[in-house]
């Protein structure tokens, strides 16, 4: 089969109040993408990629604008599948410096993922994965964290379950509620229908829900999901015009946010050649976002971001968040 005219599924059930639906499908990318990671075809080993439904817009609007300060990104990995990653970030309006580092062995023949992260809230983060031992297509997670200070701790066990047309995941988390949250996609030529639940073990009811529907074809997407137990609503597309130009925009409806109106934005990215991209974006509070990535060699990478608030540029004294400004570095090894 073509790959253009594959289509793969997934979904992901989270602990936050809104469900995200997966799906992917294989447009035709320029070779540009390899630099960044991104992803240039499909083949058999990426079909489970997590790609939420909308995420190709939600990436345009949300992803590579760096606007809260300087950060940095060091990656390692040694010849025993181990890898580290340290990360860390300034931030401009407070100054305070926060940081983490990562440490993730792989055992590819026997589908076991372990990964370690400690940061600088001295929090101690453990991940263990499974993956197609079970059985083919099933996936088990279990993922920790503790706060030795403040005596905090989660703990949530998941499995996914993938199959052609069909992705389910469900979770427990055992600490909160304990909460048993779980959601399905099914796709067929494109469409895809996804709903989502979450359940309180402990209080015996539903405590949130949603749903969503899109399509997919290589060179757009759409999608409509209804978040919130049905309480607010988004609509998303993402356009390829080109090889060198995308387009997307994303409407959300929030009866609490957006006082019974609906906020908008739009953003375009524009590949300037082999080794570096613009983006820019605009939503309907006049906030203009910019940001621009350069690869400046194999495995460094450099990113600037810059918002205004074309409302507030002739203010002096603006009240509230106004224009804002940062960079980002990426050192991969």
């Amino acid at each position: 089969m073509d790959t253009k005219n594959k289509l793969y599924f997934a979904i992901h059930a989270g602990s936050g109040s809104s469900a995200a639906f997966y799906a992917l499908s294989s447009p035709s990318v320029p070779n540009i993408g390899a630099i960044y990671g991104f992803c240039c075809r499909l083949d058999d080993d990426d079909r489970w990629r997590m790609n939420d439904l909308g995420k190709s817009s939600n990436d345009l609007l949300a992803k590579d604008y760096y606007l809260n300060g300087a950060s940095l990104e060091v990656k390692t990995t040694t010849p025993s599948n181990v890898s580290f990653k340290v990360a860390g970030n300034k931030d401009s309006k407070s100054d305070l410096i926060t940081g983490d580092i990562e440490g993730k062995w792989t055992d590819k023949a026997h589908g076991l993922t372990v990964t370690q992260t400690w940061t600088t809230s001295n929090i101690l983060r453990n991940q263990v994965e499974l993956e197609n031992q079970i059985a083919k297509g099933l996936k088990l997670d279990l993922a920790t964290s503790l706060s030795p200070e403040k005596g905090a701790k989660t703990a949530v066990l998941t499995s996914v379950y993938k199959q052609s047309g069909l992705h389910t995941r469900a979770n427990l988390d055992l600490f909160k509620g304990p909460t048993f949250t779980a959601d399905a996609v099914l796709g067929r030529d494109g469409f895809l229908v996804g709903a989502e639940a979450a359940y309180n073990v402990t209080e015996g009811k539903v405590t949130r829900y949603a749903t969503a529907v899109g399509f997919n074809a290589p060179q757009y997407s759409v999608a409509v999901h209804a978040l919130s137990n049905l309480k607010v609503f988004t609509a998303s597309y993402y356009q390829r015009i080109n090889r060198d130009v995308e387009a997307g925009a994303k409407a959300i409806y929030d009866p609490k946010s957006t006082h019974g109106g609906v906020s908008l934005e739009v953003g375009t990215k524009v590949y300037l050649d082999a080794s570096a991209f613009v983006k820019a974006k605009i939503n309907n509070a006049g906030v203009v976002g910019l940001g621009y990535t350069q690869a400046l060699r194999p495995g460094v990478k450099a990113a600037f971001g810059l918002a205004l608030d074309t409302q507030k540029l002739n203010d002096p004294n603006p009240v509230g968040p106004a224009h804002k400004v940062g960079v980002h570095f990426t050192f991969d090894s």
